[in-house]
């Protein structure tokens, strides 16, 4: 006990010191600044030294010459094995008693690594969660330059993209942990919406790499793109309203008293990638994790399921795939952008003409004329003789509303109180992936990419805290399957 008696006092020796300079500071004309970083400098000092007294309580993890495990005994080997630990307060190098067969046969049991939880990386779990909870908002450059900043540590890029990814393998597990959230905080509509967004990914050699110097051909983009499934789940309750009242809501941003709130609001991203040898689709995980919501937040079907997406078929296709008792409904601002293109084709941009059309199709769609209006368009079309470009762009917007007119019984939506824009997934977009992942210079292999994804999704859910207790108690039951031995024989030694 007597390293740790003297690591305990020089923190004592170090705590004097800064009451000292807290003492002379107003003698110097110090200014207040000076004095909050001078302090911050000496308390990651004590920090350290404490930590260090604290480890060193357990002086090696010393237990005697040998050890039986799994029935059978191991021997002490000769020396101690130092292991660097880098903690939030700086680097420590700590001794370790190892036991086993022989020095160079793999150390079977290390009491003080167990004693201590200490981590599989040499990073400690503090600095682990601070760590990542900087990089997954913003570059690991920038992240490393922040914790360097504030806490004098030094670390690579390199190791901050490593622990991203090895953290993220904890992420599946978490997740399925999960319980239901409390039925009396849920809404009684459960809401799904997905929408895809891309991933500027790196380009690896060979076909993927255009020739030196080289121009691109038409059309070609200079950085190609893999498209994440970007998924949301919650609950809300009913929100009736007439045509009126969304007319007046979406074209004159009169947002309504009232609206109820998205209870318990879950969203991921999955991209298409292999997956133990097997390509898996993004889709695919993401509507099979709808499906998994809607069996656990709905479990007794009394809830109506409602998915609120554009008009992409992939995305309908998937969903009748995985889920099949649900309500369908074409996200209106996706509808709002046709009836702008068809108002284009016979009004100048930003005419109160144009906003009068737009507007009067707009509330004869939502009280159920679809069919009327999309007619409509096409008489005009051959009254006015449109041609060329006008004629190419009014015959695209009547396409998608024909080709989606089964989504868009709106009168039925706004009378049972359902969702009926997507705004949740297109948000999800914005924040899970484009604030990250296309970030300036942004470049990414697909499992990095997912591994980002992964953990900034369990960030923007606010479970960042519990999934690091769930991964940190994870990682101990894995690498000290011999805790309990260890604790045993470390009271019996004591």
């Amino acid at each position: 006990m007597m390293a740790q008696e003297e690591a305990i006092l020089k923190a004592q020796a170090q705590f004097s010191e800064m009451m000292a300079f807290v003492r002379q500071a107003p003698t110097t004309g110090s200014s207040i600044d000076q004095v909050e970083r001078g302090l911050w400098e000496q308390l990651l000092a004590v920090g350290r030294a404490l930590l260090e007294g604290y480890v060193a309580g357990y002086d090696t993890g010393d237990l005697g010459p040998t050890l039986e495990h799994q029935g059978r005994p191991l021997r002490r080997l000769d020396d101690p094995h130092d292991r660097r630990y880098v903690s939030v307060f700086g680097e420590l190098t700590i001794p370790r008693t190892v036991y086993g067969t022989r020095e160079t046969q793999k150390h079977e049991v290390v009491p003080l690594d167990a004693l201590l939880s200490l981590p599989e990386r040499d990073t400690s779990y503090l600095l682990q969660e601070w760590d990542q909870a900087f990089c997954v908002q913003n570059s690991y450059a920038k992240s490393r330059q922040t914790v360097a900043r504030i806490l004098g540590l030094g670390q690579s890029v390199r190791s901050l993209e490593e622990m991203n990814v090895s953290m993220a393998g904890s992420v599946a597990a978490f997740r399925e942990g999960q319980p239901a959230p409390p039925a009396e905080e849920e809404g009684s509509i459960l809401v799904v919406t997905a929408d895809g967004k891309g991933v500027p990914m790196r380009r690896d050699g060979g076909a993927d790499r255009p020739a030196h110097g080289a121009r691109r051909k038409k059309g070609e983009k200079a950085n190609k793109k893999r498209m994440a499934c970007v998924g949301s789940v919650y609950t809300i309750e009913p929100f009736a309203r007439t045509a009126d009242d969304v007319v007046n809501e979406v074209m004159r941003h009169r947002c309504q008293a009232n609206r109820p709130v998205p209870q318990h609001k879950q969203v991921r991203a999955e991209l298409t990638r292999t997956i133990d040898g097997a390509e898996v689709n993004g889709k695919d995980r993401i509507f099979s994790w709808f499906a998994d919501q809607a069996a656990t937040r709905n479990a007794d079907g009394h809830k109506p399921v409602v998915c609120v997406m554009d008009g992409e078929r992939a995305l309908w296709k998937t969903l009748k795939r995985h889920i099949e008792k649900v309500v369908c409904v074409l996200d209106l601002f996706h509808v709002m952008e046709r009836l702008w293109q068809a108002a284009h084709c016979f009004h100048a941009e930003g005419s109160e003409e144009a906003q009068a059309f737009v507007a009067d199709r707009l509330r004869r769609i939502l009280e159920g004329e679809v069919g009327y209006v999309i007619g409509g368009l096409r008489q005009m079309a051959t009254k006015q003789g449109l041609r060329g470009s006008k004629a190419r762009r009014l015959s695209e917007a009547i396409g998608y509303l024909d080709r989606n007119r089964r989504f868009m019984h709106y009168d039925e939506y706004l009378a049972a109180g359902y969702p009926i824009g997507s705004g949740v997934a297109e948000g999800a977009c914005r924040h899970l992936v484009k604030d990250r992942l296309e970030l300036t210079g942004m470049r990414w292999r697909p499992e990095g990419a997912q591994a980002m994804l992964d953990l900034r999704a369990v960030y923007l859910n606010d479970d960042w805290d519990a999934f690091h207790r769930h991964r940190i108690k994870q990682e101990r039951r894995r690498l000290y399957p011999y805790l309990r031995t260890v604790q045993r024989e470390w009271r019996y030694a004591a």
